[in-house]
């Protein structure tokens, strides 16, 4: 009997050690993607502040003697665009970490 406990005791430590390099391989896994994550909405942010910086010299072109319904246009079209192309990055960091 005492056999049979030292091999369900050995058993019992050899998956206890197994599980736990896959728990470290699996936190590597997922710091991995959080940090590819992090990155795409870091680049959503600078996105938005590049289309916002885009828009404003736009509208600075205005010469201000006219009311310039085109350069409004352009402004509005530069700051949805890349509002529409920052949504699509953070939706993509969100598909990131859902497969942590």
């Amino acid at each position: 009997m005492n056999n049979h406990l030292k091999v369900v005791f050995t058993v019992v430590m050899l998956a206890f050690i197994l599980s736990a390099c896959d728990s470290r391989e699996e936190n590597r896994r997922e710091n991995v993607l959080e940090q590819k994550a992090d990155r795409m909405e870091e680049k959503a942010d600078m996105t938005r502040d590049r289309g916002e910086a885009a828009a404003d010299r736009i509208e600075k072109r205005d010469p201000g003697l006219t009311d310039s319904p085109s350069i409004d246009r352009a402004a509005e079209a530069t700051r949805k665009s890349t509002e529409r192309s920052a949504d699509q990055m953070e939706e993509q960091a969100d598909r990131i970490r859902e497969q942590k």
